[in-house]
């Protein structure tokens, strides 16, 4: 069992090490550096107590015990860096460190200060005799505190996955689903302490958890490449925070419908037969809801300029195809129409009844489904002509077409094979 806390120090060494060098560090960087090094601080702690070497260096005593009350307190703030959830007064954050601050007040004044060596070695070797109520004390103050800091962070996390929806056509890369895993795992870990009181148990789950954090950040790069890095535009402002001056595009004399969309242009590498299909229909509009009313009653979007930014969203939408663009994001359309993105995205979500991603994603799903109805395009392969479509993965792909379908992208060229 040593040589596992050893090598999850080692780990966290090295992780420590990767974070340090990296260049162009964001604030959530600094804060999982910083919140790694509180990690190797105490497992090496832990691991001189578990050898029983702490009883050679009495004058680290003490110095483990207020450690568990900061890994809930730098999850929440990693969280919020990375999402864009901060409280409008920033200085409020450091309230989160007073807990920890005053167990350690407290120790430096009746235990690590006052008590000689070898008062402290009998104390620790009686199992902290004496410091009773401080023992009961300190252990519902760490479930207390990592239970309330999992839960906030995984509803911070909730609320972002729902924003980016209103932000991106693509949500692979601002997901953040290794935060949930590692939020979670953090979660687990303070189920062990309150399921079993074993700090052996605990610390195992505090190495794992170091691994886990390894694993992403060699997988998926977020963390040593670019973790907090472009997320700041995933949180949607304020609909109130729009200008009320912002322009809206006049009504213009574009008269396409649905029915006139027209199949994705060819990319680089795909034949021409991607685009020689004819025009599919697609389904009409519906109309507002009274809750989305109600989200936008402050927009200064009059009803008249909404119907124009909507006619001229899906005249460029049709026209330009600009779904075919995997990383389209909504400030990208908004930019090519001339708006505030909190126009377009309210026109969608009322208009439409779509947050943007479902929005963009239907059209990709239109575009492919008329692509394989044309005999000429059976010689590509179904994630070809999705990826042409501007799906930027497999999985996004399937996700999208069996919600706007009902079935997989394979059962609905199958059902096209049957009537052939």
């Amino acid at each position: 069992m040593n040589l596992f806390f050893i090598a999850g120090i080692g780990v966290a060494v090295f992780i420590e090490f990767l974070l340090i060098s990296k260049k162009q560090k964001s604030v959530s960087d600094r804060i999982l550096t910083l919140w790694m090094f509180v990690i190797i601080v105490h497992l090496f702690l832990f691991n001189l107590l578990f050898t029983g070497d702490i009883y050679g260096v009495p004058f680290l005593m003490g110095f483990e015990h207020p450690l568990p009350l900061l890994h809930g307190v730098f999850l929440y703030y990693y969280v919020a860096f990375v999402t864009e959830q901060l409280p409008r007064n920033r200085k409020i954050l450091l309230l989160h460190l007073l807990p920890a601050g005053i167990m350690y007040g407290y120790l430096l004044a009746i235990f690590i200060i006052p008590l000689s060596a070898e008062q402290k070695i009998a104390v620790y070797r009686s199992s902290g005799a004496g410091y009773e109520w401080f023992n009961l004390v300190k252990t519902y103050a760490f479930s207390l505190s990592g239970i309330v800091y999992v839960i906030v962070s995984a509803v911070m996390l909730r609320r972002h996955r729902i924003a980016i929806r209103d932000r991106f056509s693509d949500l692979e890369k601002v997901s953040l689903r290794w935060l949930q895993i590692l939020t979670y795992g953090l979660g687990g870990i303070w189920l062990l302490v309150l399921l079993f009181h074993s700090e052996q148990m605990t610390f195992s789950g505090v190495v794992i958890f170091v691994f886990m954090i390894g694993f992403f950040g060699v997988r998926q790069g977020d963390i040593f490449a670019h973790a907090g890095a472009g997320t700041a535009a995933a949180m949607p402002p304020e609909e109130s925070a729009v200008p009320s001056g912002e322009s809206v595009p006049p009504k213009t004399d574009h008269t396409a419908s649905r029915a006139e969309t027209e199949i994705p242009a060819q990319k680089p590498g795909v034949s021409q037969d991607h685009s020689d299909a004819e025009a599919t229909e697609i389904p009409g509009l519906t109309s507002e809801s009274t809750e989305q009313r109600k989200k936008y009653t402050k927009s200064g979007l009059s009803d008249e300029a909404a119907e124009d930014l909507h006619a001229a969203l899906i005249a460029v939408m049709i026209e330009e195809k600009l779904y075919q663009k995997s990383d389209l994001s909504i400030t990208d359309l908004a930019s090519k129409l001339g708006v505030h993105p909190n126009y377009l995205s309210q026109v969608i979500n009322q208009r439409e009844q779509k947050n943007f991603y479902d929005f963009v994603n239907f059209y990709r799903v239109e575009a492919f489904k008329r692509l394989i109805e044309s005999n000429r395009n059976q010689q590509f392969t179904l994630l070809s002509i999705a990826y042409d479509c501007g799906f930027s993965s497999k999985s996004s792909f399937n996700r999208c077409f069996k919600k706007e379908t009902g079935l997989t992208p394979s059962q609905f060229a199958a059902s096209l094979s049957r009537e052939r």
